[in-house]
């Protein structure tokens, strides 16, 4: 009589044989398949992406992927400037999230291999890693949206952040974070987990969705708007640079690349995360804009740059309106004025200082706007005359800073090897000035930048 040990394992390597595979972790959509109820031998999001309507690809709709996202408070977490790792399997069964992981190995399909072990015709099919070997796995990716909300997010706003050449192959597989990546919204981020195999098999993709956080982010710096990579084999002067889409590609729609002929090698062309398509291996460092393109909120449809709210999101917009000081007169319109806590001394004569809002905004956090005192009310307007030639001098914490300028058929499932299987309210000054920040008291809160 069999043990139920085995059955099972035996009923594990008949699901598992000719498997295909997905980033396994938590926060991860999908987790018991499309359904709440646990599900230890899920296998949904393994499912490769072939000719389908983008509707169906996009994360993984074609099975319901994406509305089954982790519990709530429940993220992958991927600290800046260190790595993460992921287990990258064939079924939910062969990771430590199922059966208190017994039935792991250090391949994907759970099975014992050696570095050397290959399929029929020099390709490895079983587990369906769509490779010769690990030198010629195409390559895996991370990407990343600061939109909180799944719908939100699109190609130009979900940026591959994190690329591990030679994957997949081996079960854990690690990810390098960029050290400037910045915190998400308090809903967290979305992010991707992606593949395109090189030959050996149906010329597929992989879309599979996320809820991420950054952790220990010291940065504000924006994520730049993603472009679409482009195959630049052999001359780095034409590969898409800075912030890069995923790859899309052999959809009915919603394809971003597009490529025919033969590689160097003399192989069918096909895009992957490498160097191919000006993919580097590791953290992508290259994808921040510069800030003086903005930070928008987190509800950008994406048509524009990143958002990249801190991590309690993102405050009010400080905006500074002119301000005018002389011997004779104080004329205030109505303003928001934002003080750190610093000091400046004046001279005895008249001071006079201006203050174009329209050419000065900002975005601070919440954290900074809570911390500084802020000024603000109704227009009024103060004269007050005097005799003398006496200047007022002004209140004795007084504070300049300048503020940046704000810019304004349904796959089966199964890859058939074929080894060429390619398919082809402020009032506006004419007088641009500097801000003035007025704090009620002479120091103000410390403000700890690594709590924003």
């Amino acid at each position: 009589m069999f043990s139920l040990s085995f059955i099972l394992t035996f009923a594990l390597y008949a699901v598992l044989t000719n498997a295909h595979l997905a980033a396994w972790n938590d926060g991860m959509y999908c987790r018991n398949g499309p359904q709440t109820a646990d599900d230890e031998n899920a296998s949904a999001p393994v499912t490769p992406l072939y000719m389908l309507p983008k509707s169906l690809w996009w994360f993984h709709h074609v099975d319901g992927c994406d509305q089954f996202p982790p519990p709530e408070g429940q993220f992958l977490e991927l600290p800046a400037g260190k790595e993460f790792t992921v287990e990258i399997a064939s079924n939910r069964a062969t990771t430590t999230l199922s059966y208190d992981g017994q039935y792991i190995s250090d391949w994907v399909d759970g099975q014992p291999h050696t570095d050397a072990f290959h399929g029929s015709d020099d390709c490895i099919t079983d587990p369906n890693i769509h490779t010769q070997n690990e030198t010629m796995a195409a390559g895996t990716a991370f990407a990343i949206s600061y939109q909180s909300d799944l719908s939100k997010v699109t190609p130009e706003n979900l940026v591959v952040f994190s690329v591990r050449y030679h994957t997949p192959w081996k079960r854990l597989t690690s990810y390098a974070v960029p050290s400037a990546l910045p915190a998400c919204p308090p809903g967290g981020c979305i992010c991707a987990w992606g593949w395109v195999p090189n030959g050996c098999g149906q010329p597929n993709i992989y879309h599979q969705g996320f809820r991420c956080k950054v952790t220990g982010a010291t940065s504000m710096a924006p994520v730049a708007v993603a472009k679409p990579p482009v195959w630049c084999e052999g001359d780095a002067s034409k590969c898409t640079k800075g912030a890069k889409q995923m790859i899309y590609w052999n959809q009915l729609d919603g394809n971003n690349v597009h490529v025919s002929g033969y590689d160097f090698s003399g192989n069918p062309k096909s895009p992957a995360y490498s160097q191919k398509l000006g993919f580097f291996d590791g953290a992508q460092n290259d994808i921040f804009a510069p800030p003086s393109q903005g930070y928008p909120t987190d509800s950008s449809s994406g048509s524009g740059s990143q958002a990249i709210p801190s991590v309690s999101g993102l405050g009010p917009k400080a905006t500074s309106s002119v301000l005018s000081i002389t011997a004779s007169s104080v004329s205030m319109p109505a303003s928001s004025v934002s003080m750190p806590a610093s000091s400046v001394s004046m001279p005895a004569s008249s001071v006079s200082v201006s203050m174009d809002t329209s050419s000065t905004s900002a975005i601070l956090p919440t954290s900074m706007a809570t911390n500084s005192a802020v000024v603000s009310g109704p227009t009024t307007t103060r004269t007050t005359t005097t005799t003398s030639t006496a200047s007022i001098r002004p209140p004795a914490a007084v504070a300049t800073q300048v503020l940046p300028p704000a810019s304004g058929g349904l796959s089966s499932g199964h890859c058939h090897h074929r080894s060429d299987s390619h398919s082809n309210g402020t009032r506006s000054s004419t007088k641009r000035g500097i801000a003035i920040h007025r704090r009620r008291h002479r120091r103000g809160p410390r403000i700890d930048s690594t709590s924003w």
